[in-house]
């Protein structure tokens, strides 16, 4: 990898909600819980295994004796049409990524062709059991459904955005396009025989918006695994100068705000005088290109650095080089209600997070952020010169992040509740059968 409803049918635990799915398991059959089944896993807008949590979530099925595949785009240096990466089969296929409001029923018209394309090509290989949709975009029900009429095949919804909220947040519009992306998130879950939540709040969207019984929504946070996301030793080049090094990481579209970070360094560059901060960002995007440029044109010469995309111990270094972690995305509707990587990322190393007031991360990230007084560049430049001048205060937000994470991120758990909400599916309709 995009949220808030309350509902007092929602207030039930996970743990409950867990308890009441392994009842039902138990009066089908132990059988079905173990038995093996061909998952297909559809993900449309970042290839495998670049796209973490999808690749956690596989993996997750492949360990409990599950046939998995998974139908993604190219990139990122994925560009195998077929591959079987560690028993996953993953195949993929090109796409045209949408840099406008016009430009996405392009990207998701040809991508729906070819994910329906080589969904076939893979029950050639083998039955499929259930289908599970990542969005965005919502279009992919509509492979599940021809699945479904045609061969019975279950339906499970990865709910990881909120397309209108995510269309919105981009383009500023609630226009045409915006009321069929609700359609669209509707339909896909009134087709879904359970889904899956990154947090509470999605949980809640999907009950009072999507109309899905509380029963049948599992929440699935999107934590690291800690045999991958750990120390290493500090990337020599970003630490020999001594300077305080503040980071991002993540994809660089135009939601994500990293423009106002790059303004942010021109402001602690210019405005305050300090030649002392220097700022990394990692990842790439759409907006890559356009914010070297920006830096280019402010002249903030070493002050800023695009690593572009790193991945293993390459990224490791790069993070734990870091002193200071920035979420620069815009609190809306869109951004306050997600439950972004980067926050788990940066607190499973200890990092301090400095942020705007976006609820839910401030929520995950409790005394490990600092959050912006309001949302501009320079609000943003003072609270990252105001951490990187308190090493105390540092020491102690890297303190609260490790603990936090430490006692609540567990990937380990969230992949029982994932499977388990695959075998919730079968035990649901052995139920009503």
């Amino acid at each position: 990898m995009r949220r808030v409803f309350a509902s007092s049918s929602c207030k039930r635990s996970l743990r409950g909600r867990g308890d009441a799915a392994r009842a039902l398991l138990g009066k089908t059959g132990e059988a079905e819980i173990g038995k093996s089944r061909h998952i297909l896993i559809l993900v449309e807008n970042l290839p495998v295994p670049f796209d973490r949590r999808v690749w956690q979530e596989a993996l997750a099925l492949k360990s409990a004796g599950h046939v998995v595949s998974v139908i993604c785009p190219k990139g990122k240096g994925y560009t195998a049409q077929y591959e079987v990466l560690e028993g996953v089969h993953v195949y993929r296929h090109d796409l045209i990524e949408a840099t406008s409001a016009r430009g996405y029923p392009a990207e998701y018209t040809t991508a729906l062709i070819s994910q329906f394309r080589l969904s076939l090509r893979v029950r050639e290989r083998q039955h499929i059991d259930v289908i599970q949709a990542c969005n965005p975009p919502d279009l992919l029900f509509l492979i599940a459904l021809v699945h479904r009429v045609l061969f019975g095949t279950r339906f499970l919804f990865d709910h990881h955005d909120l397309s209108p909220e995510l269309y919105f947040s981009r383009f500023g519009r609630r226009d045409l396009l915006f009321k069929f992306l609700t359609l669209l998130e509707r339909q896909t879950f009134r087709l879904a025989d359970a889904s899956i939540a990154t947090n509470e709040t999605f949980r809640d969207i999907a009950v009072e918006r999507g109309g899905m019984p509380a029963d049948r929504v599992f929440v699935v946070k999107s934590y690291p695994d800690p045999a991958k996301m750990h120390r290493q030793a500090p990337e020599p080049a970003l630490v020999g100068d001594g300077k305080c090094i503040v980071g991002y990481i993540g994809i660089m579209g135009i939601q994500d705000g990293v423009e106002t970070l790059v303004r942010a360094m021109d402001h602690i560059v210019y405005a305050r005088g300090r030649a002392d901060i220097k700022a990394v960002l990692i990842g790439d995007g759409p907006e890559l290109e356009r914010l070297r440029r920006l830096a280019e044109t402010l002249k903030l010469g070493n002050a800023v650095q695009f690593t572009g995309y790193l991945s293993g111990t390459a990224l490791m270094r790069h993070l734990s080089a870091l002193d200071i972690g920035v979420i620069p995305d815009p609190p809306d509707g869109c951004n306050e209600k997600l439950s972004m990587n980067k926050v788990f990322e940066y607190m499973m190393l200890g990092i301090p997070i400095v942020q705007f007031d976006l609820k839910q991360a401030r929520s995950e990230a409790g005394g490990a952020a600092l959050v912006a007084h309001d949302h501009s560049a320079s609000a943003l430049a003072d609270s990252i010169i105001s951490l990187a001048d308190d090493s105390f205060r540092r020491k102690q937000m890297a303190g609260a992040a490790r603990d936090i994470a430490g006692r609540e991120f567990q990937w380990s758990t969230q992949a029982q509740r994932y499977v388990s909400a695959i075998d919730s599916i079968f035990a649901l309709r052995e139920a009503r059968t």
